[in-house]
C-alpha cells in the first residue's frame, strides 16, 4: 500500500508540474515593446509630421478620449467616425480627442483615418500606426495608455454600437463612480431574444452561448455581456485596468472586468442599441478555441497569483 501511495503521489506531482509548465507556456509574454514610431501619432492637418504620444500618468487634459482599434477598416471606419463626430459636436462643452490605433493593417486604414480627419478640421483626430500586429486588446491598451481624457471610451471601428448611447454610459458612470473609480459597459444582453440576435449569423450565436457558458463555469460571468466593444472608464480606472492587462486577444474584455471585480471598482452594465455589421474578423473554429484557452489561462494565472492587478495604492508607493 505504501509503495502504491508513493507511485500515486509521484504521478500526481508530475501531473501538477506538467499543468503548471503548460500554463506558463500558454501565458502571453509580460510586455510588448513599442517601436519608436509606435510612440508617436499623426494628425490629419500634418500627416507627414509625427508627434510624441502623451502618457496616462499625466492628468487628463480633455473631457473624453475615444479609442478606436482598427485592423483593415477602410470601409467601416469612416461611417463610424462620422457618427461619433456628429454626436460629439452636439455637446460643445465636452472637449474630446479620437485616437485611431491602426493594428498593422494591410490596407490603407491609417491613410483613410487621416483623409477623413481633413473633412473635420475641428475634430482632434490622432492616428497611431503599429509596425506589428498586437491584436485588438493590444491596440486598445496602447491607445488608452497614451490618451488624455478624464474619461476614456473604447469603441469598435465597425459602428455596430450606436455612438449616441455614450450618453447612457456617461449617466450611469456618474451614478456608480466612487471617488476616481468607475466604469460603464455597454450590453447587448437585452437583445438575446430579439430579432437583432435571433436573425444574426449562426456562427455569432454559437460563439455567444458557448462563451457565456464558459464564463459562468470559471466564475467571471458577473457581467452578462462581456464582449460588447463599447466601454467607458474614468482615467484612474483605465490606468489600473490597462496597466494590469495581459491578454491581448478577443477576451481581453474579460480580464478587464475580472480586474475591476478584484480591485473593487464599481461597474455599471448599460443596455445599448446594436446591429450586426458585415466584415467581422473572427474565425469560428480558430477564435473559439483561442478564446476558451485564454479564459482558462486567465483564471489560472490570477488564482495561482502569477498575475496580480496594479492598483492605485501600489503605484503611489512605487
Amino acid at each position: 500500500m505504501a509503495s502504491l501511495a508513493s507511485v500515486f503521489f509521484g504521478v500526481a506531482l508530475l501531473a501538477v508540474l506538467f499543468l503548471y509548465l503548460l500554463l506558463v507556456f500558454l501565458s502571453p509574454s509580460e510586455k510588448q515593446s513599442s517601436t519608436p514610431s509606435e510612440l508617436t501619432f499623426r494628425r490629419p492637418s500634418s500627416p507627414a509630421k509625427t508627434e510624441s504620444l502623451p502618457g496616462i500618468d499625466s492628468p487628463g487634459s480633455v473631457d473624453l478620449s475615444v479609442v478606436v482599434p482598427a485592423y483593415n477598416e477602410t470601409l467601416r471606419l469612416p461611417p463610424m467616425l462620422t457618427a461619433a463626430i456628429d454626436h460629439l459636436s452636439t455637446i460643445p462643452s465636452r472637449s474630446y480627442e479620437i485616437i485611431v490605433v491602426d493594428d498593422c493593417s494591410s490596407d490603407a486604414t491609417s491613410q483613410t483615418a487621416l483623409d477623413f480627419g481633413k473633412k473635420y478640421p475641428k475634430a482632434d483626430i490622432r492616428v497611431i500606426t503599429f509596425q506589428k500586429n498586437r491584436q485588438k486588446g493590444g491596440a486598445v491598451k496602447h491607445g488608452v495608455l497614451h490618451s488624455r481624457g478624464k474619461r476614456i471610451l473604447m469603441v469598435d471601428a465597425d459602428g455596430a454600437s450606436q455612438f449616441r448611447d455614450l450618453e447612457h454610459l456617461w449617466k450611469q458612470l456618474d451614478a456608480v463612480q466612487s471617488g476616481e473609480e468607475g466604469a460603464a459597459v455597454g450590453s447587448r444582453a437585452h437583445l438575446v431574444k430579439t430579432a437583432a440576435v435571433v436573425k444574426r449569423s449562426f456562427i455569432r450565436n454559437l460563439l455567444m452561448y458557448g462563451f457565456h457558458f464558459l464564463l459562468r463555469t470559471v466564475g467571471v460571468g458577473y457581467i452578462h455581456d462581456t464582449q460588447c466593444g463599447f466601454k467607458l472608464f474614468t482615467r484612474s480606472t483605465a490606468q489600473q485596468l490597462f496597466e494590469s492587462l495581459h491578454i491581448h486577444g478577443w477576451i481581453f474584455d474579460v480580464e478587464l472586468l475580472l480586474l475591476a471585480q478584484m480591485l473593487g471598482i464599481p461597474v455599471a452594465e448599460v443596455p445599448i442599441e446594436w446591429h450586426e455589421i458585415e466584415g467581422s474578423k473572427m474565425s469560428l473554429m480558430r477564435d473559439s478555441i483561442n478564446m476558451a484557452i485564454d479564459v482558462l489561462v486567465l483564471r489560472a494565472n490570477y488564482t495561482l497569483g502569477r498575475w496580480k492587478p496594479v492598483s492605485t495604492d501600489k503605484r503611489k508607493t512605487e
